[in-house]
């Protein structure tokens, strides 16, 4: 049963500029939970992993990393949305996780000069030889084809049964690469001024909308900041909400960071100082009438009220609070309230507090987190060997791109 407690703003239904309603405004961020079968496809721990969060009164969950193209994956554990998937597989995927009345949309992305090495060759707007980073730079044509690698991931996203899509531009993958003048130096038409480097996303946007129609919901994922010098400013990034203001887009997800080697990531903190962007949020909402999602940093329940009530968001985007507690939204509408506990790790390795929630998303798909006694060190180690093992079956399936120059 649906609580639309006037009380709690969080109860409240969202209609988005299609027409599509969501149910209350409890979002379940994109997150890279890696439980692809290592070709593309979904698998039952990841159809009962979206089940839980649907069950759990989400109003909607985001799945995390869908890629449009096989030759620019993050991880082999992604879904690949092209002709040849397994369209059953998929289906049953957006079923489950639409019950209880929830959303389930995949983000479509592309990873650019993050591309998962072993099983690809990277290229972004421009070539980068940077400590940790090579890339060649994509051609006029590969751009061109982008808009319709998007507009056949969508359709089958539709085709499939899901709710809508949401496009990636953030998190520096590879739209996030073409905003930031850090990554992107072309000189054509898809370089330079702001209106340059959007040039590719709103083509990206028009060929989504003409192969879905009006009334399905297209969102997209935008960095308020890099976090890199030199990277996206923010100036630079409420341009890009005035500009997204004027295309056909429903929801704006409002995140930051970059996955850029040595950056600093907010994703692998011990802990968290609050929302991350709300004040870029509330300057957004000045500059479009398209509907703000915030992502980053929530971990009570009094923050995200605090955020809808100061105007910073229309709907809130959780990730590791709904690890912790998939049923995190019923818990949140009820008048009981609660929330979630985070756990603390001692002096974790880089990249170790990131793998333990991934690997709790694992645990939650196989519904065994009552036994789930991972530390962040072994977490690291039990995720390689299976991105390791996934990248072989990959490698089977898709051929690897060759590196041009």
């Amino acid at each position: 049963m649906e609580n639309h407690n006037a009380s709690n703003p969080l109860a409240q239904p969202l209609e988005l500029p299609c027409g599509v309603r969501l149910k209350n405004r409890l979002i379940k961020s994109a997150m890279s939970d890696s439980l692809g079968d290592g070709m593309g496809n979904p698998t039952e721990a990841q159809m009962r992993l979206y089940e839980r969060w649907a069950e759990g009164g989400a109003a909607m969950s985001l799945i995390g990393e869908a890629q449009t193209s096989p030759h620019y994956p993050e991880k082999p554990g992604n879904l690949v949305f092209v002709p040849d998937a397994d369209l059953s597989a998929m289906k049953k995927l957006a079923k489950r996780g639409s019950v209880n009345g929830a959303h389930i949309w995949p983000q479509l992305g592309h990873a650019g000069a993050l591309a998962h090495g072993p099983i690809s060759a990277p290229k972004g707007p421009s070539p980068l030889d940077v400590d940790g980073l090579k890339c060649d730079g994509m051609s006029l044509e590969e751009i061109h084809d982008l808009p319709q690698s998007y507009a056949q991931a969508a359709a089958l996203a539709q085709q499939a049964g899901f709710g809508g899509v949401l496009i990636h531009a953030g998190h520096g993958f590879l739209f996030s690469q073409f905003l930031s003048p850090l990554f992107n130096h072309r000189t054509d038409a898809y370089g330079g001024t702001v209106d340059g480097r959007f040039r590719v996303i709103s083509e990206v946007i028009d060929a989504v909308r003409q192969a879905v129609g009006s009334a399905y919901p297209i969102g997209i994922k935008i960095n308020s900041t890099d976090k890199l010098e030199g990277g996206l400013s923010t100036d630079d990034a409420l341009e890009v909400v005035r500009l997204l203001d004027k295309t056909s887009v429903d929801l704006i997800d409002v995140s930051g960071g970059t996955y850029f080697p040595g950056a600093a990531s907010s994703s692998d903190g011990t802990s968290s100082s609050g929302p991350y962007f709300t004040d870029f949020a509330k300057q957004a909402k000045q500059v479009t009438s398209v509907p703000i999602m915030l992502t980053g940093g929530f971990e009570t329940r009094d923050q995200a009220v605090k955020a809808l009530q100061d105007g910073a968001a229309d709907a809130i985007s959780l990730a590791r609070a709904m690890v912790l507690n998939p049923s995190l939204a019923k818990t949140w509408l009820s008048d009981a309230g609660g929330d979630p506990e985070f756990p603390m790790f001692d002096a974790p390795p880089r990249g170790g507090v990131t793998a333990w929630y991934s690997m709790r998303l694992t645990a939650l798909g196989e519904n065994t987190e009552h036994t789930f006694t991972m530390d962040p060190r072994t977490a690291i180690d039990v995720y390689d060997e299976r991105d390791a093992q996934r990248c072989l079956l990959w490698l089977e399936r898709f051929s690897r791109p060759s590196a041009s120059r």
